[in-house]
């Protein structure tokens, strides 16, 4: 019984997925290697700890969901150090030059450190506070002892840094700061992140995303000091790679609707002050004004903010709303007929699927599936012969979602109290009502691949790995193990053997009429039937045992084991 505790299902594919990666790093990669090693034990000890003992954090986590540290930590570096095999391979080929080989290595140092960080800030509550009296939030003692140890670490690294200049150079010196910040920023966003939405994310889907949202932050920052004349941190040769004006649209956009809500709180206080102390008739008009608020701010955001940023960090020639319109009618016949079939599919499912979860004794998580077939009847078409246009219309599909939440959360009159009420017909047991997630996830399961996969990219499956694990494998794996499952990978658990076999195999069936279709339209296929088989099997087998949001999940593992 203890050794099962030790080593659960889920824990034994994370170690697959991580023995397949470091077997397949080469040696230039070591130093990437260890750290990633030395990672993945420090997250294995904690994951173990926590799981296993009486100790409780202080945070409110999903309700039936473990804390998933594992995984949570290594996930994300082990994309970036997937990522860089592949462009190893490229290097040595002389298909990519230096400049992105060092700009990847950065980023990976980037999320590693921010990992590590939030490893530590886990590792002192849990040292701290073994009783669970107490809240770690940002105001308590906990919580600012540790902002304190934060900030000395980072005097004492400055002097050291001083100290060292004169034999390491000033670029190296700075460069370590500026990793190190990601491991400081990304525990304090957890923090935040676990305060501010209690029950709607286990500490691993937690880890995930603000690891991911800090390197994403980290990165704009890094371009946007590198574009600045004459700024003395010489991080123009890292941030410098080439841009492309969808990844500086879509990265412009979705940070700003991110930082949004900081911006909306500020000025929302200022409204309800001035109409708090003016008449009656001011008060009753208050939803109406924060409504005019928002929408107001929210174009000058979209319309003047972020596109100056864009036009700051790259040259467009002219507004990237007009850049957006030129691009979309520069093959208006595809792109036009691809945007009236994505309407026509997205209303009918909707309208079908609606109706059904309301007049219909349909389980909720057997219902979204069927968005999963909807997603495969979308994305596949066009990753083939638009990739271009379909990396855009993620982006834009994702605007579209983040703005809706921040309607539903904040009950934005007149949309806010209907949108809610349209998504709580499609959540179930992983959604709250404070943050409905699921959606996010499947768009970015499928988009993330596709975004990762720009450039330079030896592996045509790569870009299919979020459409081929969700849009098929899982949806299959539910399916059949609904109907027709009977033997259950664990006493307490609802995924049946058949269903995973179900997904397996649908997913190798899928990829063998993918190869040949790619290889028609021109693709050059380089996909080893070995990593192949791997990234289907360990991703299969995750869905049937983890217990985290497999959406988030499964597609970043499909996608490492595919590009090894």
């Amino acid at each position: 019984m203890a050794s099962q505790s030790l080593c659960n299902g889920e824990r034994a594919v994370v170690l697959l997925f991580i023995s397949a990666i470091l077997f397949s790093t080469p040696s230039s990669l070591f130093s990437q290697a260890l750290v990633l090693f030395l990672l993945a034990i420090a997250a294995l000890f904690l994951d173990i700890r926590l799981d296993n003992s009486n100790f409780s954090v202080p945070f409110k986590t999903r309700p039936g969901a473990s804390s998933g540290i594992f995984l949570g930590a290594v996930t994300l570096p082990a994309v970036m150090i997937s990522r860089l095999i592949q462009l190893s391979r490229a290097f040595s080929l002389h298909e990519v030059g230096i400049k992105e080989l060092g700009y990847l290595k950065v980023q990976y140092w980037a999320t590693s450190a921010s990992c590590f960080g939030v490893l530590i800030f886990i590792f002192l509550l849990m040292r701290r506070s073994p009783n669970n009296s107490c809240s770690f939030s940002s105001n308590s003692p906990q919580g600012l002892k540790f902002s304190s140890s934060c900030v000395v670490s980072c005097a004492v690294l400055c002097c050291v840094s001083f100290a060292i200049i004169s034999y390491y150079g000033l670029h190296t010196v700075l460069l370590l700061l500026w990793v190190l910040f990601h491991g400081v920023a990304a525990a304090k966003l957890i923090q935040h992140v676990l305060n501010t939405f209690p029950s709607c994310a286990s500490i691993g889907e937690a880890l995930l995303v603000t690891s991911g949202l800090v390197l994403y932050f980290g990165d704009m920052l890094g371009c946007t000091i590198a574009k600045i004349d004459g700024f003395w941190i010489p991080l123009d040769l890292q941030y410098g790679a080439k841009r492309s004006e969808i990844s500086t649209i879509i990265q412009g956009v979705v940070l700003g609707l991110l930082l949004f809500p900081i911006f909306f709180k500020f000025l929302l206080h200022i409204w309800e002050h001035i109409a708090s102390s003016g008449h009656s008739e001011a008060r009753v008009c208050n939803e109406i004004g924060k409504s005019l608020i928002f929408h107001t701010s929210l174009a000058f955001i979209l319309i003047v903010i972020i596109p100056s940023w864009m036009q700051f960090v790259l040259d467009f020639h002219m507004h990237p709303l007009l850049w957006i319109f030129k691009f979309v009618f520069s093959e208006p016949l595809k792109r036009l007929s691809l945007c009236i079939y994505w309407v026509v599919v997205i209303y009918a499912s909707i309208l079908r699927f609606y109706k059904i979860s309301k007049n219909s004794k349909v389980e909720r998580i057997l219902l979204r599936k069927y968005y999963h077939l909807m997603a495969v009847s979308m994305f596949l078409p066009a990753v083939i012969f638009q990739p271009k246009f379909l990396d855009l219309a993620f982006g834009a599909a994702l605007a579209a979602f983040l703005t809706l939440e921040i309607i539903r959360v904040w009950r934005i009159w007149p949309l806010g109290q209907l949108v809610h009420q349209f998504m709580n017909a499609f959540t179930d047991h992983r959604d709250s009502n404070l943050l409905v997630v699921s959606h996010f996830s499947l768009l970015l399961g499928c988009a993330l691949p596709i975004w990762m996969s720009s450039g330079y990219n030896d592996r045509p499956l790569a870009p299919f790995a979020g459409i081929l694990s969700l849009g098929i494998g899982d949806t299959m794996a539910s399916m059949v193990g609904h109907k027709y499952g009977v033997l259950r990978w664990s006493k307490t658990g609802k995924k049946t053997i058949e269903g995973t076999a179900a997904g397996i195999t649908s997913v190798l069936v899928a990829c063998s009429i993918l190869l040949p279709l790619l290889a028609s339209t021109g693709y050059i296929i380089t996909q080893h039937w070995v990593s192949l088989l791997l990234a289907v099997t360990a991703s299969g087998l995750l869905e049937a045992y983890t217990a985290q949001l497999d959406n988030a999940f499964i597609p970043l593992i499909f996608y490492s084991l595919l590009c090894l």
